[in-house]
């Protein structure tokens, strides 16, 4: 085992691997609570016509088990200490522009997931992957991030009740003294005291303390005894193979469009968590990214072992770095974090007490941890800028990241021609341009 994981070249031992797996664990266990949330529309009281909630038990079994199987392949294929889970903002676009906004049934969204995974299978095997990063330019890589972390965010603030909506203004702040509003808003303020104090895993400890005083004052009800905290792992049954038995629904535009953006946000948040996860590590070598498709084969797999038994897209976590700070080198921390997704399964009560108060200061630091990325773009130059803006604001204020990726990238091409700069056009560009002004067509 040692020599598998190559503990003596790497400095590391058994005690190091294991507590930087937990620690890894830590900073991402409340994607266990806010996945199967989001995507049974938890926050959301009223649905649409004709649009069905997910069983969540069964959510947060697949979550479970997806974070498990990708976290272990990425582990013992890729060997790095970098653990995987479905992803917060793909989450997200799942529920609420897809199914919420779309009014795609579940079942549907499930296949464009696992399509999306099986291309980015295909696209690993054969190499394209190299050609389709290198066409996607840099800022609006950056701007894409941003955008989703906005987005998070946005929905963050409604499901706390602190923005809500507004005949007159569209939204408006909301009742402040309102018991719930002072719960989420204390969530809100020890998640961000324990981040500052650089307490690992202060997003889920952030979630448990909010829960407990929403319990101390009436706000949760309790769990009874030791079976509201521990009990059986709910079924798979409502979720397993419906990715299958619907996949041929996925043939249309606005399928279309879901599954480019699964592809897309998963592809360039998996090799940007790679990157920098395996930077601080000490892992780079010339600059290079060993082992890069094992690692990124591990991703796609294991977001089409999500899709299989019910969840969002699977990919790679930056909180990883909470685990490499803690000593993780080699990929037994993974294999670590892989376990204790596995044992989580026996927690689903806890559900009960993870109300959208409890999450929403979860979505609400997750989506400032995404923005960061805004002082990397270049507002300085116009062309520049104006597909940026427009791909972060749209998203948020059309409730869609699907729709803030369409029009940032509809514009850059028309800005970077007017500019002079048609050169430094991908040709792939082109071909996106011309999908996303089809899919407004269609779409209107």
């Amino acid at each position: 085992m040692k020599k598998y994981f190559r503990f003596e070249e790497l400095g590391t031992n058994y005690k190091t691997e294991f507590m930087a797996g937990l620690t890894t664990f830590l900073a991402m266990a409340y994607i266990l609570f806010v996945n199967p949330a989001n995507l049974a529309l938890v926050g959301v009281e009223n649905l649409p016509e004709g649009v069905t909630r997910i069983d969540q038990g069964a959510v947060f079994t697949a979550t479970a088990i997806s974070g498990a199987i990708g976290s272990l392949f990425m582990g013992v294929i890729a060997k790095y200490p970098i653990g995987l889970a479905p992803g917060i903002g793909l989450s997200a676009f799942f529920a609420y522009t897809v199914v919420l906004g779309y009014g795609i049934p579940w079942q549907t969204a499930l296949s464009g997931v696992l399509a999306s995974g099986l291309i980015f299978v295909l696209l690993t095997l054969t190499g394209l992957r190299e050609k389709i990063i290198n066409a996607i330019p840099a800022n609006l890589k950056l701007a894409v991030g941003v955008g989703i972390g906005f987005f998070i965010a946005f929905i963050g603030f409604q499901n706390a009740g602190i923005i809500v909506g507004n005949e007159s203004t569209l939204v408006a702040i909301g009742d402040l003294t309102s018991p719930t509003v002072m719960l989420a808003t204390f969530g809100i303020v020890i998640s961000v005291v324990l981040l500052s104090l650089n307490i690992k895993g202060g997003i889920f400890f952030g979630m448990i303390l909010t829960a407990i005083v929403g319990m101390v004052t009436g706000l949760i009800d309790p769990p009874s005894g030791l079976g509201g905290i521990v009990g059986e792992v709910p079924s798979l049954a409502p979720t397993f193979g419906q990715a299958f038995a619907h996949f041929g629904d996925i043939f249309n535009m606005d399928m279309l469009v879901v599954i480019l953006t699964f592809l897309f946000v998963d592809f360039f948040d998996t090799a940007g968590t790679l990157v920098a996860v395996a930077t601080q590590a000490g892992l780079m070598k010339d600059n290079k990214l060993p082992r890069a498709g094992k690692a990124l084969f591990a991703d796609s797999a294991a977001t089409v072992a999500g899709a299989v038994v019910g969840t969002s897209t699977t990919t790679s976590y930056i909180e990883s770095s909470a685990g490499v700070a803690a000593g993780g080198r080699s990929g037994f921390t993974a294999v670590v974090t892989a376990g204790l997704f596995i044992l989580a399964l026996f927690f689903s009560p806890l559900l009960s007490v993870i109300t959208p108060e409890v999450t929403a200061p979860a979505l609400i630091i997750v989506g400032v941890l995404m923005s960061s990325s805004l002082k990397d773009i270049e507002w300085d130059k116009f062309e520049i800028a104006v597909p940026a803006f427009l791909t972060i604001a749209a998203m948020p204020l059309t409730y869609s990241i699907a729709t803030g990726i369409a029009i940032g990238f509809i514009f850059y091409p028309i800005t970077m021609i007017m500019k002079g700069r048609i050169k430094e056009i991908n040709p792939i560009m082109y071909l996106l341009f011309v999908i996303f002004v089809l899919y407004f067509i269609f779409l209107s």
